[in-house]
């Protein structure tokens, strides 16, 4: 395999000859990964296990600094001369000091990549020892092991949502949950909305009438309706036209309720940097939970509503993480960004107690949304699960993991069991072009998205 020639310039100043292997080989040994950080006293360089969390609190703590993701643009200049796609762990790259976890410290043979094309390099403890010099070393990271990303209780979810908050409030908990995370009431529309939901003589006339009634939402719907995704013939004159003639009575009250739930809840000032934004990764996967839905047999297939709506609300506990702890939720946001790589659920469980799911499924319950959209919130990160309307959470899975595959990059990378495609009764083929056709409109999809945000 081919080497990058500032690795191969690296290792021969430090002495060390080895040749680069094929990435995808089985190797024994740690994998590796290097994370650039800086604050006002200046840059540092982590190197850690790659499925460890890199508790950046903790290290912050340690140091008596407030550390923090390098911008893009300064990981892109260095990253420029070694001509490879991503900075591997190999301290003389940058010349940066070098910070190591006592986990690595621990391992006898070390994984690196990249080091050129699908190329990785396998040294001992003391080859790395040579290129690192004197690093200092910490105990910084905690395995994953160690994280119950998704409690399997239930039943102890409001315990601990008290708990967390307890934890970092002070709160005394003696109301009801809403009460206590001082969270608005279900907003009037969307009461509205359930209410119509549930009367079996509802008509399209009872759902133009509650849309109608608020100007921001109206707009809104008229806006969507007239957008190229929709190509519809003529101009969309009313919300009627809207209702009757292209998006229909189902996908409009998902929409309404969706967008009155996510104005419920101010979008927070600070944000992981890299990530997509609320209400894109929203419509990604109302449509991508929509699409798969609807490509299910008709005799195991949820109702195509309640899961595009459960797609739209899937990160509503976002939101919520952000009022229920504002003070920590910018820990929060710099401990997203340093790992990337997992998900955001473990890096809750370690640094909050309770993750976004759990509390968008307390939340939704006292609203008394749909039990298939609080299932779906609830287990969209546990394939495991089953019970009542497990299909739901399979498909935000499902449609997050496929559009992933395709770059959006709206969560950790898994890869999709072959078995998942069965129990849904999809055609992976099939399913693929569906979701290749949807990733080319992307830009449709990004304004869609900005409309919401806007409104």
């Amino acid at each position: 395999m081919e080497m990058s020639g500032a690795v191969r310039k690296l290792l021969n100043e430090a002495a060390i000859v080895t040749e680069a292997e094929a990435s995808g080989a089985p190797a024994p040994g740690v994998r590796l990964r290097m994370v650039l950080l800086g604050d006002n006293q200046g840059q540092l360089q982590v190197i850690c296990c790659h499925d460890d969390l890199l508790d950046l609190v903790g290290l912050n703590k340690q140091l008596g600094r407030e550390l923090r993701l390098v911008s893009r643009a300064d990981y892109t200049r260095l990253l420029r001369p070694t001509g490879l796609e991503g900075l591997p762990a190999l301290p003389g790259l940058t010349g940066w000091p070098t910070l190591i976890d006592s986990r690595v410290a621990g391992a006898g043979r070390l994984v690196i990549e990249p080091v050129g094309r699908d190329a990785r390099l396998t040294l001992d403890q003391a080859e790395f020892r040579t290129l690192a010099g004197q690093p200092e070393e910490r105990s910084f990271c905690v395995p994953l092991a160690e994280i119950d990303a998704v409690p399997r209780t239930p039943e102890r979810d409001q315990e601990q949502v008290f708990s967390a908050i307890q934890r970092f409030t002070g709160l005394r908990i003696r109301q009801r949950l809403e009460d206590t995370l001082e969270l608005p009431p279900l907003p009037e529309t969307a009461q509205r909305i359930i209410h119509l939901r549930v009367n079996p003589n509802a008509n399209m006339g009872d759902l133009v009438d509650i849309v109608e009634s608020d100007p921001s939402l109206a707009a809104q719907v008229v806006s969507w309706a007239s957008s190229s995704f929709y190509a519809a013939a003529g101009q969309v004159r009313s919300v009627h036209d809207a209702v009757s003639r292209i998006l229909g009575f189902d996908l409009v009250m998902n929409l309404a309720m969706g967008l009155s739930l996510g104005r419920a809840l101010k979008q927070p000032d600070d944000q992981p940097r890299g990530f997509v934004g609320y209400w894109q990764q929203a419509i990604w996967q109302a449509q991508a939970a929509g699409i798969l839905a609807s490509m299910m047999p008709r005799g195991q297939r949820p109702v195509f509503g309640l899961a595009y709506l459960a797609g739209l609300l899937h990160n509503f506990g976002y939101l919520v993480l952000a009022q229920v702890f504002p003070p920590h939720f910018r820990l929060a946001c710099r401990n997203w960004e340093v790992n990337e790589h997992i998900d955001t659920s473990v890096v809750e469980q370690h640094l909050l107690g309770v993750t976004r799911e759990q509390l968008a499924a307390e939340l939704m319950t006292n609203w008394g949304m749909p039990d298939e959209v609080v299932v779906a919130l609830r287990y969209q990160k546990s394939l495991d699960y089953q019970g009542p309307h497990d299909s739901y959470p399979r498909l935000l899975w499902l449609g997050r993991q496929l559009l992933n595959e395709r770059g959006l990059e709206i969560g950790a990378r898994t890869p999709i069991p072959e078995a998942l495609y069965t129990e849904l009764g999809l055609d992976p083929e099939k399913v693929g072009r569906e979701f290749d056709d949807l990733v080319a409109s992307k830009d449709v999809v990004t304004a869609m998205a900005g409309m919401m945000s806007n409104s």
